[in-house]
């Protein structure tokens, strides 16, 4: 684990900034990962993937109103492992830098997951807005071949198709997602109006197919961000290509589940990931 710090706690072993991508001309990018201590065996992971418009963010700092149910906790109680990934963000590069990193991550631990009693064949990605973009193009499009593909995902209110997120947007929405500052359009680099086929490749929808992974999208149905159409569009696309996912709408909830209480969300998140990933 290059550079990579350890500690131990009563309920977990932490290790810190382990490096998994070295791009030329900028910083190691780095995971951390949080393992049970109790485990008797390696156990499967969960590689969280943070939100922030794809401008802001980091892992290393989760936000306030997520660390409020502590979904972390709640998944190393569960018996599961915790990467954080590190991801540039789309003011240091456009897409797909920030796939192609969360992939290394992924790599980093299905190579050497075995030297952190992690299971390399047992990966989840979960992820929340952007986060939850990148979680599900993890999902539909890593490969075998190249130790990036995973077992199952969780996606929270995630843009799915980037060519539709303004005619679904909710009636209060004040971005235009088809403008050249839209988090949208910095991400690809181009304005999104002008560049639709760009748009389609850092669009999940674009890569279903009956071979994607088990996958649970959650969304609130009074997102004024982004819209709940995306993942409506997006569950509507994988069933019809024969895969298996689940949908779940929550009632009220605005962006970042405002206006429901996220602890019953996290214990619905883990017991999909449990069915999927531990039976």
């Amino acid at each position: 684990m290059t550079d990579a710090a350890s500690r131990r706690w009563p309920d977990r072993i932490e290790h810190r900034d382990i490096v998994v991508n070295e791009v030329p001309g900028f910083r190691p990018l780095t995971l951390d990962l949080v393992v049970p201590v109790a485990a008797p065996r390696p156990v499967p992971v969960l590689v969280w993937i943070h939100g922030g418009a794809w401008l802001f963010g980091s892992p290393k700092r989760p936000p306030d109103w997520l660390m409020e149910a502590d979904p972390f906790t709640a998944a190393i109680r569960a018996g599961f492992a915790v990467a954080s990934a590190q991801y540039r963000l789309s003011g240091e590069a456009p897409f797909p830098a920030q796939l192609d990193d969360v992939k290394a991550a992924v790599r980093w631990l299905r190579r050497h997951g075995d030297t952190v009693r992690v299971d390399r064949e047992r990966i989840g990605v979960w992820g929340e807005s952007a986060g939850g973009h990148l979680a599900a193009m993890v999902a539909l499009t890593g490969d075998e071949q190249d130790d990036s593909g995973v077992r199952a995902a969780v996606c929270w209110y995630a843009p799915s198709n980037l060519l539709t997120m303004q005619s679904q947007a909710h009636p209060s929405g004040t971005i235009d997602h088809d403008a050249a500052d839209s988090p949208e359009s910095l991400l690809i680099g181009a304005p999104l109006a002008d560049n639709p086929e760009v748009g389609r490749a850092a669009s999940p929808i674009t890569y279903v197919t009956d071979q994607a992974p088990p996958m649970l999208l959650v969304h609130g149905d009074q997102d004024v961000v982004v819209p709940v159409g995306q993942s409506e569009e997006l569950a509507a696309a994988l069933t019809a290509a024969g895969a298996e996912v689940e949908l779940s709408v929550v009632q009220g909830a605005d962006h970042c589940f405002g206006g429901a209480p996220l602890e019953p969300l996290v214990r619905d998140t883990l017991a999909f990931f449990i069915r999927v990933l531990t039976a």
